[in-house]
């Protein structure tokens, strides 16, 4: 006898939609893991020591950030004409690798030339995967490895900042009461992340998070009252912010992704790899790449800043093997509504900075640590690699530690915000010059 009734899909698969009770709580996973690498670049980069932006802006970027992260992952599952997003199961979104050079543009300038230099950088992550397979090659692990490993670097003094209350002015800064929170959070994570299972360890950042706020509430270091006038659910305002282009900036953050992209590649090679059994495609890489420029294009328009896969949902995929593209929809249809609701991206401008800061070290650690694997994934830690890696960090990071050094005589002014301001642009360059030029190791 024949029925009209379809068999539900295995979330092993692909394509289909599997039962509702696996859907769900598979979908909530991800959410869980990446929500807050979604809203805490937003929260860092309109803090008051950055854009210094009103409760009101500081809402619609997170927000925005929230609402292009769904987006983001949605042109990777359900690509447009087959050329701009991967189909596969990724989370993509905004991204903590943008901060350090993001930071450093938003000081000197404002967020509008922020924005505009994410619009140009887009354009030249969509050059890039066009062109990935003839560009790759300037970018190999040891590299890419040395980049990541000073993007990690380079944010632990973020953290530190955010551990002792953020904003220097504030009469919580570097007082007990703040790095109290700071540590009880970082203690909450790290116990997570090495004793629990589960969703438990999933959302390690998340639950740590969510008891350093409560312990933050009981001590008085919590303000609710932009809670209030905000509303339940809106539109994201077209246009919310100013669109400027300064040529310094644009060459800052273009290298950023350039390095991002590559990253991505990394990304997508492990979620085909751990949970497809294969390697992918050429076009697949290049039409992931070119998705996540075309949002980056798109996202100054809602405020949005620049995206990136996520790691740790791609390690989720490693681990747990299921790729089918209605759980990942299902999660990014979660942060969409939450992304149409002011009042929660209101309270989660709430969220003191000691907090923030707690939960992030782990997640800056993460990120250097990710770089030192990429570096010797190719062998020993030999010489020349030691060349590579240690010359272009002490280059990069001594400079921006030295205020002004690239600012005197004889220097035009976009040197200093060019090469000065973040140690990633230096390290990059210099990590690709010395690895072309020092000569290879003689293998036995």
């Amino acid at each position: 006898m024949k029925t009209n009734q379809k068999t539900p899909a295995s979330v092993f698969s692909y394509d289909g939609i599997p039962p509702a009770g696996q859907l769900i709580p598979l979908g909530l996973q991800h959410v869980v893991a990446a929500v807050v690498g979604v809203i805490t670049p937003a929260i860092i980069i309109s803090g008051s020591d950055v854009c210094n932006l009103s409760v009101a802006d500081k809402t619609i970027l997170i927000q925005a950030a929230l609402i292009i992260t769904a987006i983001a992952t949605l042109l990777q599952l359900f690509p447009i004409f087959g050329r701009i997003g991967a189909r596969l199961p990724v989370i993509m979104g905004i991204s903590f690798a943008y901060v350090p050079t993001l930071t450093a543009i938003g000081m000197q300038f404002d967020l509008p030339t922020i924005l505009g230099a994410e619009l140009a950088g887009g354009f030249v992550a969509i050059f890039f995967g066009i062109f990935v397979k003839k560009i790759r090659v300037f970018f190999p692990p040891l590299v890419t490895g040395t980049v990541i490993f000073t993007i990690g670097l380079s944010l632990y003094p973020t953290a530190v900042r955010y551990m002792a209350g953020g904003d220097a002015l504030s009469p919580w800064f570097g007082g007990l009461r703040s790095w109290a929170v700071a540590l009880l959070t970082f203690a909450v994570v790290i116990y997570l992340n090495n004793f629990a299972k589960g969703i438990w360890k999933l959302g390690a950042l998340l639950f740590g998070m969510i008891v350093g706020y409560i312990a933050a509430f009981f001590v008085g270091i919590v303000d609710l009252s932009s809670v209030s006038g905000a509303s339940w659910v809106s539109l994201p305002p077209i246009m919310p912010f100013e669109i400027k282009f300064v040529p310094s900036a644009i060459a800052s953050l273009a290298i950023v992704y350039i390095v991002n992209s590559v990253q991505t590649i990394g990304d997508l090679t492990s979620t085909t790899m751990g949970g497809m059994d294969r390697l992918p495609t050429d076009r697949e890489l290049s039409a992931g790449i070119i998705g996540q420029g075309v949002i980056s294009v798109i996202g100054p328009f809602i405020g949005g800043l620049p995206v990136a896969s996520y790691s740790q949902n791609v390690g989720i995929v490693t681990v747990n093997k299921v790729i089918n593209r209605a759980v990942f929809a299902f999660a990014s249809c979660v942060l969409l509504a939450a992304g149409f609701m002011p009042k929660f991206a209101a309270l989660l401008t709430t969220i003191p900075q000691c907090v923030i800061g707690g939960a992030t070290l782990s997640v800056f650690s993460t990120i250097t640590m990710t770089g030192i694997r990429m570096i010797t994934s190719e062998g020993p830690f030999t010489m020349r690699k030691s060349s590579v890696v240690g010359l272009s960090v002490a280059l990069g990071t001594g400079i921006t530690q030295v205020s002004g050094c690239l600012s005197g005589n004889g220097f035009p002014e976009w040197v200093a915000t060019v090469f000065g301001s973040s140690s990633v642009v230096v390290a990059t360059i210099l990590a690709i010059i010395l690895n072309l030029v020092l000569p290879k190791e003689e293998t036995k």
